[in-house]
């Protein structure tokens, strides 16, 4: 089905069908099912969530949100990439309570889009560095979350932010220059 198909699925959902979730399910699964991947190959090598559970845990949380409001195809993997954000935060945070003093490696944020055979991310550092930035720079935020955990070229989350892909570009740039800071061992 088209991308147009999926926005009319969603707007179908927004206005209460009940029998539209279950016919977007199948059409936006294994692009979910990809980000997911994508942002588990840059966890620990014995990681034990894998890639179905992480977009089941999405789709639990995409359908406990009340009200939602998804304007096409775009906006609603914006809205699943933040909630992909919080399991992974989630899941690292009762990990690292599980193994209280585990020595945690810091990503330089500027690598996420280079593959990398092995590596370990701390996305409770990367969770709370964003937290910060998105203090001083909520939109920059936004765009570190939507192409890190979304998996949004430039040009969707454009069009989700309404920019243009240079201003997201040029944003992305000072954002990651941020984070390579602040996630930078001390």
């Amino acid at each position: 089905m088209t991308e147009m198909g999926v926005t009319q699925l969603l707007r179908a959902w927004n206005a209460g069908d009940p029998t539209a979730f279950p016919r977007l399910v199948p059409l936006v699964y294994e692009e979910l099912r990809r980000v997911a991947a994508g942002q588990l190959r840059e966890e620990r090598s014995e990681h034990t969530l894998q890639p179905t559970a992480l977009v089941h845990e999405t789709y639990i949380r995409l359908v406990d949100v009340h009200s939602p409001n998804w304007q096409s195809r775009v906006h609603f993997f914006g809205a699943a990439a933040e909630l992909m954000r919080r399991v992974l935060v989630d899941y690292s945070r009762r990990r690292t309570a599980q193994k209280r003093g585990a020595t945690l490696v810091r990503v330089d944020i500027s690598e996420v889009n280079e593959p990398v055979a092995e590596r370990d991310l701390d996305f409770e550092a990367l969770d709370e560095a964003l937290s910060r930035l998105q203090v001083l720079d909520s939109r920059q935020a936004r765009i570190v979350e939507l192409r890190f955990f979304g998996g949004l070229s430039i040009e969707e989350a454009a069009t989700v932010l309404q920019l243009s892909p240079a201003t997201v570009k040029r944003e992305l740039t000072l954002a990651k220059a941020w984070l390579f800071r602040e996630l930078e061992p001390q």
